[in-house]
């Protein structure tokens, strides 16, 4: 998954973005604490908004323990990766030069807490299986609503911003809920679709704080799913995680009798064939949009690793299929349906 570093030491490769761009060093237990705590003392947030230093740590180390760490690919780990692409991303110039302090802390927290209480099953199998959290959200963005609920809740147990003025902090509880519930990739072709009409009328203007804003969120849906778009050594095992929680869903649903989700069923799919669908329907649109608004080396260097990373992954299909007239069909099998299987992946991977 990464480095094991000790504190000092990861603390001295921090203090660079070059070794944040692609991969995250882990702490091993408390990665997601200290990452957080540290980019939020590097952009000067805890001083600026006057955060006590207690009730900070008290609120990450809560964070980080509600995520579950059983979960091969919805853990604390993954909010930490999420949380580094997510300093990168406000790295970038265009936002570098825009962003307001309060648009960093919001970016920042929702990366952290995006996935917070993840139960390593999608939204559709927590309604076919009458979940209380699908009644509750009444099916729509169960998963998301949850996230932002659970990190609300948070942040008043530990009273993190009590001192701050009431408007305040009820306005950073209802941003961080529109960022995170655009994490819902029912609704990627919504935001796609906005972003690219934006960039095609040229119309973004980063001095006016709802744009800004519409920025972020799609700068948190590009660091929910920007792992194929990291070095192949690193994207390979973060593809294996998202898998393995999906098969072990397909597991559950045969297991109870029920309807195999899709992408779900290990008999019926591959790491392979499950990976070429979403980078070509999910990942591929969004960093194609997100590279013409920020057209930078970043950018540049994450397409290169998505076209490699693809390539790679079709190499290794016919290998994955048992031989190699079936492995030539096998990307266009991935590519069959591609609303359905592409979002219904995106829908556990983010």
């Amino acid at each position: 998954m990464g480095k094991i570093l000790s504190e000092p030491v990861l603390l001295k490769r921090l203090a660079g973005t070059i070794a944040l761009q692609f991969t995250v060093y882990i702490v091993y237990g408390n990665s997601l604490v200290f990452l957080t705590f540290h980019l939020l003392n590097q952009y000067g947030l805890i001083e600026l908004f006057q955060l006590d230093m207690v009730k900070l740590r008290r609120f990450l180390v809560l964070v980080q323990e509600d995520y579950h760490n059983q979960n091969p690919y919805h853990n604390a780990v993954h909010a930490a990766d999420v949380t580094q692409a997510m300093h990168c991303y406000l790295r970038e110039p265009k936002l570098a030069q825009s962003l307001t302090s309060f648009d960093i802390l919001l970016g920042l927290l929702a990366a952290a807490t995006h996935d917070l209480d993840h139960p390593g099953v999608n939204q559709p199998f927590l309604i076919k299986t009458n979940h209380y959290l699908a009644a509750l959200y009444r099916n729509t963005s169960v998963l998301e609503n949850h996230h932002w609920r659970s990190a609300v809740g948070l942040l008043r147990e530990t009273e993190l911003f009590s001192h701050l003025p009431v408007e305040d902090s009820l306005s950073i509880e209802r941003q961080l809920g529109s960022l995170i519930l655009a994490t819902d990739i029912s609704r990627q072709n919504e935001y796609l679709s906005r972003f690219r009409t934006h960039l095609d009328e040229n119309d973004l203007c980063l001095g006016h704080a709802s744009h800004r804003h519409f920025v972020l969120q799609m700068a948190l849906k590009c660091a929910d799913i920007c792992n194929p778009c990291r070095p192949w050594e690193l994207s390979k095992q973060w593809s294996e995680k998202v898998t393995e929680e999906f098969f072990h869903q397909g597991d559950i649903e045969k297991k109870h009798k029920l309807e195999i989700s899709p992408l779900c069923d290990s008999e019926a799919n591959t790491i392979a064939s499950v990976q070429i669908g979403f980078m070509t329907y999910v990942v591929e649109p969004l960093f194609a949009e997100w590279a013409r608004f920020s057209d930078t080396r970043l950018s540049q260097t994450m397409l290169g690793h998505l076209g490699l990373n693809k390539a790679s992954w079709s190499a290794l299909e016919p290998e994955a299929s048992g031989s190699s007239e079936e492995g030539e069909s096998e990307p266009g099998r991935a590519t069959e349906e591609p609303s359905s299987r592409a979002l219904s992946q995106g829908s556990q991977e983010s």
